[in-house]
């Protein structure tokens, strides 16, 4: 290559833009890093909350019982998952990820059933 005639390229102009979801995540994780402890306190409260109105839609509905069941054992399991990554310290990252996970999930099934 020391003696190659060809062009040295430069991909200066190639940068790939982030996917806008993907920006949003980042900048909430970062903010929730910045205060751990605070956020961590005010969405165990405000996802217990979400995950028990959707308990109690769900246990409202007219689905079939083994479906409604399993919807319910899933809202149940996000929810402790993410009190427990709280009480037990685990990477931010991991933590907020659990509430975003928790938090869409109990919403959806909100929304299915008020639908």
């Amino acid at each position: 290559m020391k003696y190659s005639k060809t062009i040295p390229m430069t991909h200066s102009g190639t940068e790939h833009r982030k996917n806008v979801l993907k920006n949003i995540h980042e900048r909430m994780f970062l903010e929730f890093k910045k205060g751990q402890m605070g956020y961590a306190t005010i969405a165990i409260i405000g996802q217990s909350c979400l995950g028990s109105a959707a308990a109690m839609v769900l246990l409202m509905g007219t689905l079939d019982t083994v479906v409604q069941m399993t919807l319910l054992f899933f809202v149940t399991i996000f929810c402790m998952a993410f009190n427990g990554a709280v009480l037990a310290q685990l990477k931010p990252l991991t933590t907020f990820n659990l509430l975003v996970m928790s938090v869409l999930f109990n919403s959806a099934v909100i929304l299915f059933h008020i639908l």
